[in-house]
């Protein structure tokens, strides 16, 4: 399939996206992200744009910074999209990149190996006349889906010089683009009590896993379903023995919200509940160990959804704006007070699955709407 309009191939677009599929490069896996990262250096570099490498740990990938205006101190936009996925090392094998009709299916295909290249391939479709007057930041970073925790503090950076951020992970099935994520974290709690005989000496002992269940309920009335914030104690562990009083005890609790506020108000009770523990002599712990603060339009960012929205009437592209639930790296340039959206990458759905996919027919129109929303930009 050809578009006549910008030249597109899809043979030629699928030809780019295999070995970007065909690799293992989950986040723990720094070596295929750093042969993705080869990848897309050696396309921008192609097309004359300067590439610099972060290593910001030995753990993770590489992160790129790509930009047509070397040098700059301010960018007209910045452009977002990460290099990792979330399949363990073996996936790429058992399930290299598929087409079965409309179509294509494999590890990362939509989240987001095909917002990556579409990227790449908006910007070399860009009128060197426009692209003269638009100076560019693309930013592809190691570690999104595990929160960014190497490349957070330099996303925000880059971000705080640029005019507005898109990132490019995948459109809605529906078409739909995103202008608000709710934000997330993840906490992991210890409670320690003190071991006893159960039998013998049960008044000895202190339980750590009653510490634990009284936590559960507090949590649980902390839930407000009418703003969106939402906790659950998803996984626990504790005790050796039944006839045991327990001296520890774990919890792993998930916190959504819309509000930043309410997040905070939610950090703030657990660590006056660790202070304050239910059963005299227990020892708790609350370490927070991932945080995304939500991502909500301001009045810049409405100005720039209207911009997106002319841009895909003149290209006869449908579209709604969604609030999702997953998070992304445009919570943090969100949070930051840069106008940001997200979404800019072709349709797909079945995110972190085996039936992860990618709608052929989506990706020659979204290319055109971000290179739409570029040159509009420019002006």
């Amino acid at each position: 399939m050809t578009d006549s309009r910008n030249g597109f191939s899809l043979d030629a677009y699928l030809a780019d996206l295999a070995p970007l599929i065909n690799l293992d490069c989950g986040t723990r896996t720094p070596a295929g992200v750093a042969r993705v990262a080869d990848i897309m250096t050696e396309k921008y570099e192609a097309i004359g744009w300067q590439v610099v490498r972060h290593q910001f740990a030995d753990e993770c990938g590489p992160c790129l910074e790509i930009t047509n205006a070397p040098g700059a101190s301010h960018y007209d936009v910045m452009l977002v999209g990460h290099m990792d996925t979330v399949f363990p090392e073996g996936t790429a094998a058992k399930r290299p990149l598929k087409i079965e009709g409309d179509q294509a299916f494999g590890p990362g295909v939509s989240d987001m190996k095909s917002g990556l290249l579409s990227t790449w391939y908006a910007l070399k479709a860009l009128d060197p006349a426009v692209l003269a007057g638009l100076k560019v930041l693309v930013c592809c970073n190691c570690d999104e889906e595990i929160g960014s925790p190497w490349s957070k503090e330099w996303l925000v950076e880059k971000a705080k010089q640029s005019a507005c951020v898109l990132v490019a992970e995948a459109a809605r099935p529906s078409g739909d683009l995103i202008s608000a994520r709710k934000g997330n974290a993840k906490y992991r709690i210890r409670f320690h009590g003190k071991a006893s005989h159960a039998g013998s000496a049960l008044a000895e002992g202190i339980s750590a896993i009653t510490e634990l269940a009284n936590w559960v309920l507090a949590i649980n009335e902390q839930v407000n379903l009418e703003t969106g914030t939402t906790m659950n104690v998803g996984v626990v562990q504790g005790g050796t023995g039944v006839n045991v009083v327990p001296d520890f005890a774990e919890a792993i609790v998930d916190l959504r919200f819309w509000s930043n506020d309410e997040a905070a108000a939610v950090h703030e009770r657990l660590g006056f509940m660790a202070n304050n523990p239910f059963l005299t002599g227990c020892r708790v712990e609350v370490d927070r160990q991932t945080f995304k603060p939500a991502m909500r339009p301001n009045g810049d960012t409405e100005a720039l959804m209207a911009l997106v929205e002319a841009a895909a009437a003149e290209e006869g592209i449908p579209f709604n704006w969604l609030e999702a639930g997953g998070g992304s790296d445009a919570n943090f340039t969100a949070a930051a007070g840069v106008p940001s959206l997200d979404g800019f990458g072709p349709m797909g759905g079945g995110f972190h699955s085996e039936s992860e996919f990618l709608l052929l027919e989506s990706i020659a129109p979204r290319i055109r709407l971000l290179t739409r929303v570029l040159t509009k930009l420019a002006r």
